[in-house]
């Protein structure tokens, strides 16, 4: 990733432009879902500059779609709290010998 700084300021208190790493990282929230409107609208126009990021952005895209697609199938809450149950008493036995 490019080291650059991109920053347009449009008053001394509202920043127009994000740098490489923020923009990185809403776009990472804005994959879940989480990002706000006023941030996507920054990470958007730095996208139109940035080459590298609109980079990152679609193979996050294709990352997150390809998760997506797959139909993964998680462990429920109950068989998750049992196995960390009884990796802790495994832990545990280890420790005592």
């Amino acid at each position: 990733m490019f080291k650059r700084k991109l920053v347009l300021i449009m008053s001394d208190k509202i920043k127009l432009m994000l740098k490489c790493n923020e923009a990185n990282h809403v776009c990472d929230k804005s994959q879940y879902k989480n990002a706000s409107l006023w941030e996507k609208i920054k990470l958007n126009l730095h996208l139109i500059i940035c080459r590298a990021c609109r980079k990152y952005s679609k193979n996050n895209a294709k990352l997150t779609h390809t998760i997506k697609k797959a139909n993964v199938v998680c462990l429920d809450k109950k068989c998750k709290e049992n196995m960390k149950k009884e990796l802790d008493k495994a832990i545990k036995e280890t420790s005592i010998n």
